[in-house]
């Protein structure tokens, strides 16, 4: 069972961040709006207490949300997009299951760094409000694993500008989904103001190796069996803070 949040405590911060690498720092002195992922909780968050989640796309067809609550989920990401004009068919249907199922809802676009953010930002979130628009604690993220045969500046540029575009439409700080070689190739240079979610499988679940520019992890994808599972170091309302909180459409503007 995961904690209750207790009063900020930066010794406790410090005890539940376990650095990968020697120039990473223990977000010793941070704030709760500059630590993404240190918990307020009374201690230590254990691997066996953290928040479990999965993502899902068209390649899993139709989901059984409630099953998945049942059996101990408590937050998910659907595909909505990939790049300027496809929509995953069963995002709607998933949009409206992990909510009726009472989980943390995340949607997630899939970059194509060749393609302009703008353009692609805008198509996401419409289909985001197309399917039913959002909620308070909404997540949204940008999922960048391909550069498209760009150099990593393009690349980065792109994400960059991809995400200011959703925090001015949207006013949610999305989520940056990548993998280790990736980002450390340069491609994911400027994102480091964007919570972490990173793609770890080999990695044990909770101690995934952190790549630059981050310095620390907020959900760990760590298996794809059988479908792509996650964990998030935090209580719900902690991972609830990095979404959606102004109630006003998205429709309203685009």
């Amino acid at each position: 069972m995961v904690a209750m949040p207790a009063p900020w405590a930066p010794d406790v911060c410090a005890a539940a961040f376990t650095p990968t690498k020697p120039s990473q720092s223990r977000c010793n002195g941070s704030t709760p709006r500059e630590s993404w992922t240190c918990a307020r909780v009374a201690g230590v968050i254990s691997v066996a207490a953290m928040l479990r989640g999965i993502d899902v796309s068209n390649w899993q067809g139709a989901v059984d949300w409630d099953h998945h609550a049942d059996n101990g989920v408590s937050f998910a990401f659907a595909k909505a997009t990939e790049g300027s004009t496809f929509t995953d068919k069963w995002f709607g249907r998933n949009w409206t299951g992990m909510r009726e199922s009472w989980m943390v809802c995340g949607a997630y676009h899939f970059a194509r760094p060749a393609g302009d953010p703008e353009t692609q930002a805008g198509h996401f979130l419409r289909a985001v409000q197309q399917a039913g628009g959002m909620r308070r604690g909404d997540l949204l993220a940008l999922d960048l694993e391909t550069n498209d045969h760009l150099p990593a500046r393009r690349v980065a540029g792109f994400a960059r500008r991809w995400c200011q575009a959703v925090v001015d439409q949207a006013g949610v700080r999305p989520v940056i989904y990548t993998f280790l070689t990736f980002a450390l190739n340069g491609n994911c240079a400027g994102l480091e103001g964007y919570p972490l979610w990173i793609a770890a499988p080999d990695d044990p679940r909770g101690r995934p190796d952190v790549p630059g520019p981050w310095d620390r992890w907020t959900i760990h994808q760590h298996s794809h069996i059988p479908v792509d599972r996650n964990v998030f170091r935090g209580t719900r309302a902690d991972l609830t803070s990095l979404g959606y909180r102004r109630r006003r459409s998205v429709r309203d503007i685009l």
